[in-house]
């Protein structure tokens, strides 16, 4: 008798799986009929597979090659398009910005905000805090000469430290992150952070190691089918605990700043918020409130730390490797500034080789080479295929800052994608290293003066070497994913004067 129900449970179960099977199937082949096409995805994992033997990108990539510059993958059970090269991603992030201006689902960073804030709103929320962001930022002096100063004052404080180095070799990769980070905090909550504070040093660090994770093949499962690795053991459950004192600090500066309020005097950008708080508190549809406060200061915490310092490292590396190129940048600055004054963001205008390999810099570190998701907000055709709404779209950059049409050696360091024949800088339509449209990076013209002032101080200081033979320096990322993680190498800073 216990045999029998015993074989009865199996059949049950055996056939539980195979109706189970043929719904998801059946419901796949449905979707196929007007979605781009794409791998076979199983039922659950979808195509996590493939992506975790072969890697994100390279099977991103290698995709591509197969189903054209729009196809579908799935990410566990949801089905997402896929768009490569300059063409496309063009059309999707410009020409059809609107229709694809929604964010699309990524759980790890919705995780982190708890689904609110800036990066993750929708509609009208999304709207009205870019705005006031974007208002409010400007305010402050982003995209204009008066942050020309604090970034001067930083860049003062760089050239110390590395000056105190007295030429030994040093991994400069934290202290990139804390001078990144101090522009920004110049502006969100008024306050700069010293290089020898070993609470906010060790902060940044976890920050970096968090990110490292996040691009890992265990970061990129947990993306993927995040209902199934939360329960499950593996280095990806580091990932949050990393960022939990700097969520808290974040907390802990809006807390401070809400018993120091002076509605008639806004010190920065959290000041703003709470005021405009206080101002619509009656209104039960509101954005403005502490959540998404936190959550949006969280995040630009992050972007102007570690994406920013991210590309800053890969640009040492590779002013390292290509001496000749260093020694150009050299002449220019001697030729353009001298020795004595400080770099000023409008010696920019006279520099197009500096302005060339910044821009050249940013294209080969790739820092969010996969760009980030979107979703669209109505039913839009795309290269012939039916993208119903609510579909989440993704526009991988790296694609289009390799794109052979745009670049004549896509894969090579090569300052001429921004110079023409007669040394003048020249704009390339496939720089999106801050993607493009209504929803692109939001502190763009901050990076650029960052980026600026910094290169060029350090560079009018400093002869940038490795102990390594510069031909041997491998300068390739240590993860592919949502970031590219530069590998870690001592630096020798060898001061001009």
């Amino acid at each position: 008798m216990t045999m029998i129900n015993l074989n009865n449970v199996t059949c049950g179960l055996v056939g539980l799986a195979t109706f189970t099977l043929v719904l998801f199937y059946i419901k796949y082949a449905w979707k196929k009929r007007i979605m781009p096409p794409g791998p076979l995805p199983v039922p659950i994992l979808g195509n996590v597979l493939q992506l975790y033997s072969k890697g994100l990108i390279p099977y991103v990539l290698k995709m591509a090659e197969k189903y054209g510059p729009v196809y579908t993958l799935y990410f566990g059970s949801r089905p997402t398009v896929i768009v490569t090269g300059y063409q496309t991603v063009k059309e999707v992030l410009v020409d059809l910005g609107d229709t694809f201006l929604d964010r699309g689902t990524i759980p790890v960073f919705e995780r982190f905000y708890d689904k609110r804030g800036l990066p993750l709103s929708n509609g009208e929320s999304w709207k009205q805090l870019r705005q006031f962001s974007l208002i409010t930022l400007k305010d402050f002096g982003m995209g204009r000469k008066t942050l020309e100063e604090p970034m001067q004052e930083e860049a003062h404080h760089l050239v110390e430290y590395f000056r105190n180095t007295k030429g030994q070799p040093v991994n400069p990769s934290t202290i990139f992150s804390c001078a990144s980070s101090n522009i920004i905090s110049s502006i969100l909550v008024g306050k700069r952070y010293d290089y020898a504070d070993e609470k906010w040093m060790k902060i940044l660090q976890d920050m970096r190691d968090s990110f490292e994770l996040i691009s890992s093949p265990w970061g990129q499962l947990y993306d993927a089918i995040p209902h199934i690795l939360k329960y499950l053991p593996g280095p990806h459950r580091r990932i949050f605990p990393l960022l939990l004192n700097l969520k808290e600090i974040v907390k802990d500066s809006v807390s401070s700043h809400q018993e120091t309020l002076d509605p008639t005097c806004p010190r920065d950008y959290i000041d703003c918020f709470l005021i405009r708080m206080e101002q619509e508190t009656l209104d039960p549809k509101t954005c403005f409130e502490k959540t998404n406060l936190i959550s949006t200061v969280f995040d630009m915490f992050l972007g102007g730390a570690e994406t920013t310092s991210v590309t800053i490292n890969f640009g040492v590396l590779n002013l390292i490797k290509y001496p000749d190129v260093q020694e150009k940048l050299h002449e220019e600055i001697d030729h353009v500034i001298g020795h004595a004054r400080e770099p000023k963001v409008e010696d920019r205008n006279q520099m197009p080789y500096m302005n060339a390999v910044i821009h050249e810099i940013q294209r080969i570190s790739d820092a969010i080479p996969m760009g980030c998701i979107r979703s669209t907000t109505r039913d839009v055709n795309l290269h012939g295929y039916r993208i119903p709404k609510g579909t989440d779209v993704l526009p991988v950059l790296t694609t289009v800052l390799r794109d052979s049409s745009q670049f004549e050696t896509p894969e090579v360091f090569n300052i001429k994608h921004f110079l023409d024949e007669n040394g003048k800088f020249k704009k390339n339509n496939g720089f999106m290293p801050f993607a493009a449209g209504k929803r692109a990076c939001i502190a763009e013209s901050l990076v650029r003066m960052e980026l600026f002032i910094f290169f060029t101080t350090l560079l009018q200081k400093f002869t940038l070497k490795s102990s390594e033979d510069p031909k041997e320096l491998n300068i390739a990322p240590t993860e592919r994913g949502i970031e590219n993680i530069p590998p870690t190498h001592e630096v020798i800073f060898i001061p001009r004067q």
